[in-house]
């Protein structure tokens, strides 16, 4: 089910591709469109393209708070409970990831430091369809409440006019969302980043979204912050002899059951925990309700590859730089060190990384398609901004000022240093 490769072939396999410029075209266009027709029409438009893909549109968009509060009863308690849980998880992880506004006296008169503050409003996309995910609620508002986000925005789309899940409307009263607006694609992002009659435009859009509505981010970026593009959800597993082909396999299909394009990666120093592991995915898939999907993924995107060694398998892990991590080996957390490329990693072999999607609190936002390597998990600072200042005193100008002058004047940019210069003048002249 999963292609065992060589090192070479794995690794072609597993490195992000670029993506095909023609069908990147072809959604930039397709949101380019609509987000061009939300800008001039607002609602009208929104409407418009909820009716062409969702079907009816509701009423309206605005989740009444009589709605919300009807949804808690349409939610099972041990659901509630679990999520509650989880929510405490997360703010405990992210509360430490808080800063606070510093202030440093570098030298005498010399003041410099940073301010942080928090956007003022944002905007979470939450996938709708043929699943819905509470948890990415939790995910992308906790950390942005955290952070001191004064309005925290959630749009979802819903088909033919019918109610939002129950559990979206439970999770986002739980995270602390503000406003839940019933609609999604590319028209709720673009509502969003530019403001319609019902709909607020914000600072910053994050979540996860289908390829229209990661062109779209792609295109309000500039007009607004986003969170990042993602592509689809990866897995790599470091196994070692100790590992249990049942977990591995486990492992491998929880990320695979996401989609046909998600990709899980093994890389074992065993050859008979890869043979295991191979018995292992088809026994498990064959009861697996989302069967076809797990499949699909891990005949046409996964693979296996044979290693000498951790240190080979690292070094293999490193350059493929995946969402997630896992590390089924003994003595686990003494290779950390070793990880220099991951979104989020999952120590020992009691830490699935369904752990962290749901439960743990590290954030399960994170770089997708090899962009670990220059980029972060979302987080609190996410959702701040931090401003410098800067304080000379007269002494501390006349200290600094011909060191300034100096190189406006190599740049060429001599009003620069006339800044200073009119400074330095005038002072002396009123002193004499």
């Amino acid at each position: 089910m999963i292609k065992q490769l060589s090192e070479e072939q794995f690794l072609s396999q597993a490195l992000p591709k670029k993506t095909n410029s023609k069908e990147k075209q072809q959604f930039l266009q397709a949101a380019s469109e609509i987000i061009d027709e939300v800008q001039l029409n607002g609602d009208q438009a929104v409407r418009k393209y909820v009716e062409k893909f969702d079907g009816k549109a509701p009423d309206h968009f605005l989740l009444s708070d009589a709605d919300r509060q009807k949804a808690w009863d349409k939610v099972d308690n041990k659901i509630i409970e679990s999520l509650q849980k989880a929510a405490e998880n997360i703010r405990s992880f992210h509360s430490k990831q808080l800063s606070t506004s510093r202030m440093m006296e570098t030298e005498q008169d010399i003041i410099s430091g940073q301010l942080f503050r928090p956007l003022d409003r944002i905007g979470i996309y939450v996938p709708g369809g043929t699943a819905c995910y509470p948890s990415s609620v939790l995910m992308n508002a906790i950390p942005a409440v955290l952070a001191g986000v004064s309005e925290v925005v959630m749009v979802t789309p819903v088909k033919n006019g019918e109610e939002i899940a129950p559990i979206l409307s439970v999770a986002a009263d739980i995270a602390g969302v503000t406003k839940i607006y019933q609609v999604g694609g590319v028209q709720a992002v673009a509502a969003l980043a530019y403001g319609t009659e019902s709909i607020p435009s914000v600072d910053k859009i994050v979540g996860p979204g289908n390829a229209y509505v990661a062109a779209a981010k792609s295109l309000v970026f500039g007009d607004v912050g986003i969170d990042m593009i993602a592509g689809p959800s990866e897995v790599a597993i470091i196994a070692d002899e100790t590992a249990k082909s049942s977990y591995v396999a486990a492992d491998l299909i929880a990320q695979a059951e996401h989609d046909v394009n998600a990709r899980a990666f093994l890389i074992s120093t065993s050859a008979s925990l890869i043979k295991q592991v191979e018995k292992e995915l088809e026994i498990q898939c064959d009861v697996l309700p989302r069967q076809s999907i797990a499949t699909a993924s891990l005949k046409d995107k996964g693979a296996s590859v044979l290693v000498e060694s951790l240190e080979q398998a690292f070094q293999l892990a490193n350059q493929i730089a995946p969402e997630h991590l896992e590390i089924q080996v003994n003595d686990a957390l003494s290779y950390l060190s070793k990880v220099k490329h991951a979104g989020s990693v999952f120590l020992g072999h009691y830490t699935p990384e369904a752990l962290g999607d749901y439960f743990a609190g590290p954030n399960h936002v994170l770089p997708t398609s090899g962009t670990a390597r220059f980029s972060s998990g979302l987080s609190v600072d996410d959702f701040v901004k931090k401003t410098t200042f800067l304080y000379y005193s007269e002494e501390a100008l006349q200290h600094a000022g011909e060191h300034v002058i100096n190189i406006a004047n190599e740049e060429q940019l001599e009003g620069h240093g006339k800044a200073v210069v009119k400074r330095l003048e005038e002072n002396n002249h009123e002193k004499s």
